[in-house]
């Protein structure tokens, strides 16, 4: 018998449901690969056992018979096994802290560490991703946010108040119909004067934001440029409606200017970074009513929104629209700075105190809300994990084949799985050998 593939329960969190291969894909590949799958079970998952039993696959409650095995999120470190292969998001590329322990773990355990995240084309693009369901359950939960944040702060309902938090609805369809509807009373009621225009600005274009973009554009919506902005809302009143929702897509070219002057290229930004390119965006958040940031970023490019220019807009008044940030991408003092910490779906938003510099969980308070759950895609545990699955099923057998005793040089793996191979038999990988550095006194 070749390699065990197990399943394994995801256990981070009680809202954590998912799944990264589901039955109907489990069984595709045990009748067109012959491979052998083994599911830990689970009381949460939404996929039931009954349902990877009809599909072929063995269900028990240990992963011992596995060796190669697949999850969502990090596996605890008094579970992990030694000289096993793990396949999940480690968050340990970028050097968090909070994961060296884990890192160092699976070091001294000789396990082989795949990581989704790191599993790119040659342009760089996520071949395995939940990517665009982040972005349909972070849209709503935003809006459910600007909602309660509008009332609480300036004592105006909306019908955004009719939302309920993305995992309170029997799926996708069912946020959709609540969307709708909130669409059908701005179309019929119009928006709150104080309110109009009220303007949305998306962050990124890739699959978070597209996502996103597509659960706001159930809405009546009218795209607008950022080139036009500023003239639209300070001089071209007599255009706003009540009745519309207006929606700002940036690309890099609109957040950041090149310091020697020269006009603006994808390739060179992604090369030198804040090294050549200082960001601009922040003379845009003055006109937004939500931002939405959906971008991937990295301490080589500059940020959206630093805490220091959070504090002068306040001083100034200048960010008085600004009700909600939608932090789809979640990372800790990162593109959004004052994204202090990570929530929960069931209170999904904290409020940044400027000038304290402290987070307060919920959406009453002074200073800029901020809709910052880590984990969006669970919110919508069934399609989220059939889409994941879809993404993954074509590398599974090829992740199953290896004899992983060889050294890494000789691991026949496909190469975009192998650049993605952080750690092997004791040792991080050519690609990784810079996390060295992250484990010093871990």
């Amino acid at each position: 018998m070749g390699n065990i593939i197990g399943i394994r329960l995801e256990d981070k969190n009680k809202w954590e449901r998912r799944a990264p291969i589901v039955p109907k894909d489990v069984k595709d590949l045990i009748s067109s690969n012959s491979l052998n799958f083994i599911v830990q079970s689970s009381p949460i998952r939404a996929f039931e056992d009954t349902e990877y039993r009809d599909a072929g696959a063995k269900t028990s409650t240990d992963l011992g018979e596995a060796n190669i095995i697949f999850a969502i999120k990090e596996v605890p470190l008094n579970v992990l096994e030694p000289n096993k292969v793990y396949i999940f998001f480690s968050h340990t590329v970028k050097g968090q802290k909070y994961n060296m322990p884990l890192l160092k773990r699976i070091l001294e355990l000789e396990i082989t560490l795949i990581d989704y995240e790191k599993v790119i084309d040659e342009k760089g693009f996520r071949l395995i991703y939940f990517g665009n369901y982040a972005g349909l359950a972070g849209m709503n939960q935003t809006l459910w946010a600007f909602g309660h944040r509008v009332k609480d702060q300036h004592g105006i309902e909306t019908p955004f108040l009719k939302l309920k938090h993305t995992y309170e609805y029997n799926g996708l369809e069912g946020m959709k119909k609540a969307i709708s509807a909130v669409s059908r009373d701005i179309k019929e009621n119009g928006l709150h004067p104080e309110l109009v225009p009220m303007i949305v600005g998306f962050a990124g274009y890739g699959n978070v934001s597209r996502g996103a973009q597509s659960i706001l554009d159930l809405l009546p919506v009218i795209e607008l440029d950022p080139k036009e902005l500023a003239d639209f809302h300070t001089n071209r009143s007599d255009e706003f409606s009540s009745k519309t929702v207006y929606k700002v897509v940036f690309k890099e070219e609109h957040m950041v200017n090149s310091t020697t002057g020269d006009r603006f290229d994808l390739q060179d930004y992604y090369k030198f970074g804040s090294s050549k390119y200082k960001g601009i965006f922040e003379e845009y958040i003055p006109y937004l009513s939500i931002l939405m940031n959906g971008i991937y970023w990295s301490e080589k490019y500059p940020r959206l929104l630093t805490k220091e220019h959070a504090k002068d807009m306040f001083q100034s008044k200048l960010m008085v629209r600004l009700q909600v940030v939608g932090d789809i991408s979640c990372d800790i003092e990162g593109g959004i700075e004052p994204t202090l910490m990570a929530t929960e779906p069931d209170n999904p938003a904290f409020v940044y105190n400027p000038f304290s510099k402290e987070a307060k969980l919920g959406l009453s308070g002074d200073g800029l809300a901020i809709m910052a759950v880590d984990n969006l895609p669970c919110e919508l545990p069934k399609e989220s994990s059939s889409n994941f699955s879809k993404t993954l099923k074509p590398y599974v057998d090829l992740i199953a084949k290896p004899d992983y005793t060889k050294p890494f040089e000789s691991l026949e793996l496909p190469p975009v799985i192998k650049n993605a191979v952080i750690a092997h038999q004791g040792q991080l990988t050519p690609n990784y050998t810079y996390l060295k550095e992250f484990l010093i006194n871990v």
